[in-house]
């Protein structure tokens, strides 16, 4: 069993990989076989494992919450009371929400049983810059 907490600074909204500093994590591990837990300690932020080939998908994933979930400010979402920490503060929850705070990976081999075109994103929903803390749990 290992244990580390790392931290991430993200620059506004937007998905961060951090599958390689993973990837470290697991190797000092030597573990042969186990799961990953991967737990982010936050609310308005998520974590997402998803395609790191093309940056398009990030762009369109974005995009995509940005448009499903808009600021509190914009005419059709008035109705959120939670607006104290400005307009992207509560959309921030609802997409944190509607993904996940902690994944699962399989480790297989030694390695995180990841596909070929899979990476593990921190998903800011915040328009600011945080600093964002991820707890990393080995179970062998």
């Amino acid at each position: 069993m290992a244990q580390s907490v790392i931290s991430i600074s993200t620059r506004g909204q937007g998905l961060y990989e951090f599958t390689r500093e993973v990837e470290g994590f697991v190797k000092q591990g030597n573990a042969d076989t186990g799961l990953l837990t991967v737990f982010v300690r936050h609310t308005s932020c998520s974590l997402i494992i998803q395609e790191n080939a093309d940056p398009d998908v990030r762009h369109d994933l974005k995009e995509f919450f940005h448009r499903m979930v808009p600021p509190s400010d914009s005419s059709d979402m008035r109705w959120m009371r939670h607006t104290a920490e400005g307009p992207d503060d509560m959309p921030a929850h609802i997409k944190a929400a509607l993904t996940a705070v902690s994944i699962g990976i399989p480790v297989v081999g030694g390695r995180l049983a990841l596909g070929t075109w899979q990476g593990i994103y921190l998903f800011e929903h915040r328009q600011s810059p945080h600093r964002r803390e991820i707890v990393l749990h080995l179970s062998a």
